[in-house]
């Protein structure tokens, strides 16, 4: 860092020659800082530099940077004599496969990234750009919250950050990548953003740190124990991506804005489509068990539908009992949401709503349409999951579909029951077009529960229980849950042969390219919490 500021020093009477040659050395300073060793020591903690970072992020020679000279006016605990050149955050725009996005990256070398008067309102500022422009936002973080010696004018800081997170949302896809520590309100800014990536090691989230948690509760834990990333992606869902270095996690930062609008008043970027649009499906016919009891992995169905097998799936590791990508289907983005019976036989439960609930709704900002692949025996029954609020949190997944405006298509692969079939984007909550594979159960619950909840006391009384239960399962499942049951009643448009899965869906999807819906004329839902 600079000891001293010494612009009064500067000789006036200069040509212009000498004052570009001044210039030189000051951006040259103001990029790579008065003391090399702290750079040094931001490679040795396994972490690239701001610019490093944001080299990896943008297409070769494409940043420009903002307000690289600007420096702060605090004064007091010796900040008046330390005055380094941006600030500790780098701010600018540039392009990613072309497309424009704008950018912060905290630069540790410089008071640990930490977020001052000066360094708060380059970020408003270029926020302001991005929203201005209709460009993704990407934040590159890596601070040690807000500078202390600022005070109150630091936290204020934070407010307007908050604010401008809060009033893209929805307009401008907003990107956190998480390369260091985050704590206090700090988290806050993350939280609000649509996607979280962080990095295993290096990048922490928390409110209270270790330090304090152990003061207040007795509890002893480490940075990474709190707030890592395999902690959020895991357990507390806050982070959507972790990655083992920060190369593999900005390569695919790039391979997400790829997939996204630059502003919620444009589609997503289509792309020509090397595989065939019509292309059979076979594999999905051994894929998928006839046995409703039977696991198997969505994830395979997801691979065989979409284009070249290419899917980019949203909070992996987090409520895996549903599925939630982002893939293109004859070269156009959709959103996929499926349940997963590989994981609590694809059951739906709070985490799973919440998750489905929340990628919907981006979608549905985003004007990417959705692909709903339904195999769901209910919701997960259970104290906990009463207690805890199944029913207001289940919920938001059911506001979510009941509220999006773009093309929704869904598939019934084998069963789906109750309530559950309900919520995941049946045609009676508004789905465009509602299909089903021919070894399909829709019914308000299995065959086996519903006999014995019917015929109890015909059971009961029989002479040979189990054969008249066994017989009465058999009444119901022929009934009211054959596979045509559905289609019959108008609430399936078609159920159809799993090898034209792929065709069918694309085929729909073009028909609902262009539809447009409106909501009712109001300040903003409420929707469940």
């Amino acid at each position: 860092m600079p000891a001293a500021d010494t612009t009064s020093a500067r000789p006036v009477d200069r040509n212009l020659r000498e004052r570009v040659d001044e210039l030189s050395l000051i951006k040259h300073e103001a990029r790579h800082g008065t003391d090399p060793s702290a750079t040094e020591r931001q490679h040795g903690k396994g972490k690239l530099t701001a610019h490093e970072r944001i080299s990896l992020l943008l297409d070769d020679n494409s940043f420009h940077e903002v307000e690289a000279l600007r420096r702060h006016r605090a004064t007091g605990f010796g900040l008046e004599t330390k005055r380094p050149y941006a600030d500790g955050v780098i701010t600018g725009w540039g392009t990613v496969h072309g497309r424009t996005v704008f950018v912060y990256a905290h630069d540790f070398r410089v008071f640990g990234g930490a977020l001052g008067e000066a360094h708060a309102t380059k970020i408003h500022k270029i926020m302001d750009m991005a929203i201005a422009a209709g460009a993704p936002l990407v934040s590159l973080n890596d601070g040690a919250g807000a500078r202390i010696q600022e005070g109150v004018s630091a936290l204020a800081g934070y407010g307007g950050i908050f604010q401008r997170n809060t009033k893209a949302s929805g307009v401008i896809p907003q990107i956190s990548v998480m390369l260091g520590p985050c704590a206090g309100g700090a988290a806050y800014s993350p939280a609000l953003t649509d996607f979280v990536f962080m990095v295993r090691g290096t990048s922490q989230m928390f409110i209270t740190g270790p330090d304090v948690v152990q003061a207040v509760t007795g509890e002893k834990i480490s940075q990474n124990g709190l707030g890592g990333a395999d902690v959020h992606a895991m357990d507390s869902g806050v982070c959507h991506f972790a990655y083992d270095d920060e190369e593999s996690c900005l390569g695919d930062v790039r391979f997400l804005l790829s997939l996204l609008p630059s502003h919620n008043r444009e589609l997503p970027p289509s792309v020509p489509s090397q595989d065939p649009p019509d292309r059979s499906n076979g594999p999905l016919l051994d894929l998928v068990p006839e046995d409703p009891c039977r696991s198997y992995d969505m994830r395979g169905v997801i691979e065989e539908i979409v284009d070249d097998g290419e899917y980019f799936e949203i909070h992996a590791a987090w409520a895996a009992n549903v599925v939630c990508a982002l893939a293109r289907l004859g070269g156009e983005v959709v959103g996929v949401v499926a349940n997963q019976p590989a994981a609590y036989a694809g059951v739906l439960d709070i985490r799973a709503s919440e998750k489905a609930a929340r990628f919907v709704q981006f979608c549905d900002a985003f004007n990417i349409p959705l692909v709903t692949l339904v195999d769901v025996p209910g919701f997960l029954p259970g104290i906990d999951q009463e207690h805890d609020g199944i029913i207001r949190r289940g919920a938001k997944l059911l506001y979510a579909y009941c509220n999006a405006t773009v093309p929704r298509v869904s598939v019934v692969l084998r069963k789906a029951y109750g309530g559950a079939y309900i919520v995941m984007d049946s045609r009676s909550i508004g789905a465009d077009l509602a299909f089903a594979w021919p070894g399909n159960e829709i019914a308000v619950m299995g065959a086996e529960g519903a006999a014995n909840v019917i015929f109890r006391r015909d059971i009961s009384e029989a002479d040979d229980p189990e054969t008249v239960r066994q017989q009465k399962i058999k009444e119901y499942r022929t009934q009211l849950m054959h596979p045509y049951y559905a289609a019959e009643r108008g609430l399936v448009d078609d159920v159809i042969d799993p090898v034209q899965t792929r065709r069918i869906l694309i085929g729909s999807l073009a028909m609902l390219r262009d539809k447009h819906a409106e909501l009712p004329s109001r300040k903003h839902g409420n929707p469940p919490q």
